[in-house]
């Protein structure tokens, strides 16, 4: 029984936390919710705006980081911080990984925001895969 959704481990200068899913699309929300508590209270951000991310990689490692890119990319632009990862499909064919999430969220000019993610990193960064559980470590620049 997976009762942790991720757990923030200590870091001399950046983030760096666990995230643990039943499957490896479990464990990618799961990271995608942590980043965002990096940043803010999610669980206070209310789900108002809908949006679809799609990242294509050819490995595992390179999709995850593809994908927290494109959400940190989306504050950046736009001001979105994440809510809840409504969706999330992870196909594998012969030369890539194909990733499409729907998230939901609002901007966050509505919340508190006391740090921001510069980037992500691919220090530390791992992806363990076992019958019945995913877990990936990642490492934010702030």
């Amino acid at each position: 029984i997976q009762l942790k959704k991720y757990e923030f481990l200590d870091h001399t200068a950046d983030v760096k936390f666990l995230a643990y899913g039943k499957t490896l699309a479990e464990a990618f929300a799961n990271a995608a919710i942590a980043s965002y508590d990096v940043m803010t209270d999610a669980k206070k951000v209310k789900a108002v705006e809908e949006k679809t991310i799609k990242v294509t990689s050819k490995k595992k490692e390179s999709l995850l980081y593809d994908f927290l890119e494109e959400l940190i990319v989306l504050t950046d632009i736009e001001g979105f911080l994440l809510s809840k990862v409504k969706a999330i499909e992870i196909k594998e064919n012969k030369s890539n990984f194909q990733l499409k999430a729907t998230i939901l969220g609002d901007n966050g000019d509505n919340y508190d925001v006391h740090t921001y993610i510069k980037s992500v990193t691919y220090s530390d960064m791992f992806i363990k895969e076992t019958p019945t559980q995913t877990t990936l470590q990642v490492v934010h620049d702030i």
